[in-house]
């Protein structure tokens, strides 16, 4: 492999127009392709397999015409102190919001508060619930409008009104954190390489690249379902490996040019040695993305396979455009230990270089193993101690900010119905193969009236055929508590006993149905997937390191630091602990997904520090250097541009705390904390402390699996060999 990038990189510098012609077609291409392409609607929310899910699609069948899964809005009236919902002048400012809010084309059905019942015990509260044609998302703004100046002409009248639901649902904005996060990643690409062209040529292929990508996924979003998420998503990983790929080679091509080769030899070099762990890092971070399908929830796929694609980018990219914009910058790149003027100048020649920081470091945990392995251990348990109290959820109006008005019309319902009446549940009762639909229908009713925490149970309400009922079951706790969720496995269970007896099905969905199936199916998946993903990249290191133990090292180093990550979520999102740092406003459980999508993406990232940090002193063992001598060697050479790559992944992802998306946020979270466990605590301190306690034992591979596996070199022994042979044959011409 490394051959073959070698000669792409060199290719790639000599043909630098034609190259760089070709990155900007594709991104005009794609950006024309997004411009023209119809607008995306809501990415719908199926999880198949489902019990919460198999009820949705039922219902789809037997109540034609309803819109199931259209938007829906609840407009909540309080009465002024003192007086009732039900005063007559009041109730007649209902009546004409309600008379408003059925004018416009997409709007279903209006209930009125008075014939539905939907007045609260002590008559300060009712609400009137707007059920629309389309998504939230895909809600016209005229019908949004609508619904906020109807809230408004009642406010003027002496009401206090707010509007729950997923009408008034926004697309996610990230704010100027995520400008601040390329800053702070332009200003460490500048310290790192002291030259405004050396540091601007990873963030112009980064960009290059995310802008590929995120056209690419807006011009298909309509066509393939894509959510405004996968998007974001796919600008943040790639963004960030983007510039971190990019940075690898740019100063292997320094290194290079510090050895005295030429610029289009050097890039070659550069590609081929760097270019082989950017191929191999970026294939582990393809494959826990793609890995996320095994979930089988159709959401998360596609967001998978839409980073994934990002990131398959911008490792071309980095093979690619950057020998290409090298060959551009000609002596405008300097070789490593020469600065240009904006950071001063290098030590004189005639003087010996000073031992780098990453090369003290790294003779002390040679010399202190033992030490340092515990307290990074030790020091990872403890961040990971808040993940034992990890309680996973969906988000939903109860977790907005208490600002916005879904939550405090959600906190009015809570006030004047019961926490429970936010979350209502939807059993629907399938009796076509039974002998007596409506007995079934009463029964089911009155089973569910028994058990516990149920405060309503409205009438079922059959369909046209008959042979299908839905029941409204309103519990006496919260949607996100684990009483609910108690109480619909307890309907669950007696649906059982219920088809047993006649042959109906009896399900249970709606949102907080479907939010604990989807929690359960993660769950479950959880360890399947850790099983794919990580069983997948052991083998591909394997073949990289042509180690047993040096894989088996970095997947163990991997989970100290996704558990650590997790508990740093916990900690910030679930107790509030920084909250008002991190702009959290509402805590509560942590996003069912989190912890899978974490175990993904983080461990994709994290094997790229290993692949860049370990190859290095791979390369030095081969070369003959002792083991402890060749960890030094790696961090002499690997350190300095790892600690710039992980500030800068970081400050990429810290970025995007400031979405307005409480996924988004969170995920922005978790992945720069866990960039910054993994990089800074496992592979600078935890792996050249293990390595140097197994010393030769480290590079240990069985011969006949040695002999088995595929050459791929990337330590470039190859070239090596192929470029000593060259000066060897320049020397001889020259004498």
């Amino acid at each position: 492999m490394a051959t073959f990038l070698y000669k792409l990189g060199r290719l790639s510098f000599r043909r630098r127009h034609f190259v760089a012609l070709i990155w900007v077609a594709l991104l005009t291409l794609a950006g024309v392709g997004a411009a023209s392409a119809p607008a995306a609607g809501n990415s719908s929310f199926s999880i198949p397999g489902t019990e919460a899910q198999k009820a949705f699609d039922l219902l789809e069948q037997r109540f034609p015409g309803t819109s199931a899964d259209g938007a829906t809005a609840r407009v909540v009236f309080k009465a002024p102190s003192g007086e009732k919902m039900t005063d007559p002048g009041n109730k007649a400012t209902v009546k004409e919001t309600v008379k408003e809010l059925s004018d416009g084309s997409e709007v279903v059905r209006v209930t009125d508060p008075y014939q539905a019942k939907a007045v609260s015990k002590d008559g300060t509260i009712a609400y009137a619930q707007v059920s629309y044609k389309v998504s939230g998302m895909e809600l016209d703004d005229a019908a949004k409008d609508a619904l906020k100046d109807s809230a408004q002409d009642a406010r003027k009248a002496g009401l206090t009104v707010e509007i729950g639901g997923d009408a008034l649902q926004a697309v996610p904005h990230t704010g100027s954190s995520e400008i601040i996060g390329i800053a702070v990643a332009a200003v460490v690409l500048v310290i790192t390489f002291g030259s405004l062209v050396a540091a601007g040529l990873p963030l112009l292929t980064a960009l290059i690249g995310v802008g590929i990508g995120v056209s690419a996924i807006t011009g298909l979003a309509s066509a393939l379902d894509l959510g405004s998420t996968t998007s974001t998503l796919a600008m943040m990983i790639g963004l960030a490996v983007g510039i971190d790929y990019a940075l690898f080679i740019v100063s292997r091509y320094r290194a290079e040019l510090a050895e005295g080769r030429e610029r289009e030899e050097a890039a070659g070099r550069a590609v081929g040695t760097a270019g082989s762990a950017v191929v191999f890092a970026g294939l582990t971070v393809v494959i826990a993305l793609v890995g996320l399908s095994v979930v089988n929830i159709p959401m998360l796929t596609k967001m998978g396979i839409a980073a994934a694609g990002t990131v398959a980018i911008a490792v071309l990219i980095a093979l690619t455009m950057i020998p290409a914009l090298l060959g551009y910058a000609g002596r405008k790149v300097k070789p490593m230990g020469e600065k240009g003027k904006l950071l001063g100048r290098a030590h004189k020649k005639d003087q010996p270089a000073k031992p780098n920081l990453g090369t003290r470091w790294a003779s002390f945990v040679v010399r202190r193993p033992v030490a340092v392995l515990l307290l990074g251990v030790i020091g990872l348990g403890a961040a990971a101690v808040p993940a034992t109290s990890l309680e996973l959820g969906l988000p939903d109006d109860g977790s907005q900010p208490t600002s916005t008005t879904q939550r405090r019309a959600y906190d009015l319902l809570s006030e004047g119905f019961g926490p429970g009446f936010n979350g209502p549940l939807m059993v629907v009762v399938d009796a076509k193969d039974s002998d007596d639909p409506k007995a079934v229908f009463a029964e089911t009713g009155d089973e569910i009236k028994g058990l516990k925490d149920v405060v309503t149970v409205t009438p079922a309400q059959p369909n046209k055929a008959g042979d299908t009922a839905t029941i409204t079951v309103i519990p006496g706790s919260k949607p996100s508590s684990v009483t609910t969720e108690n109480l619909v496995h307890g309907i669950r269970d007696a649906g059982a006993d219920i088809k047993a007896d006649t042959d109906a099905n009896v399900l249970v969905t709606g949102s907080t149905a479907m939010n604990i199936d989807v929690s359960e199916k993660l769950n479950d998946a959880l360890v399947p997937y850790l099983v794919l993903v990580v069983g997948l990249a052991f083998l591909l290191l394997i073949v990289v390191f042509r180690s047993i133990l040096v894989p088996l090292k970095a997947a163990l180093g991997f989970l100290l630091s996704v558990m650590a990550a997790l508990g740093a979520v916990v900690a910030v999102f679930q107790w509030g602990w920084l909250s008002g740092l991190m702009g959290v406003e509402q805590t509560g459980p942590v996003m069912s997904m989190m912890p899978i999508f974490m175990v993904g993406v983080v461990f994709g990232l994290a094997m790229d520090y290993e692949v860049f940090l370990v190859t290095r002193m791979r390369e030095a063992h081969v070369h003959g250097e002792k083991p402890a001598q060749a960890v030094v060697t790696g961090f002499r050479h690997g350190a300095r541009v790892v600690t710039a790559a992980a500030v800068i992944m970081m400050a990429v992802f810290a970025g995007f705390i400031g979405s307005s998306e409480s996924m988004v946020k969170m995920i922005g979270f978790g992945l720069a904390i866990a960039v910054f466990f993994d990089a800074f605590v496992v592979r600078m301190a935890i792996v050249p402390a293990v390595l140097a306690l197994l010393g030769r034992k480290a590079w240990w591979l069985p011969k006949w699996l040695d002999r088995a596996l595929p050459n791929v070199d990337v330590e470039g022994e190859g070239l090596r060999t192929r470029t000593d042979r060259g000066d060897e044959d320049r020397e001889l011409v020259r004498a």
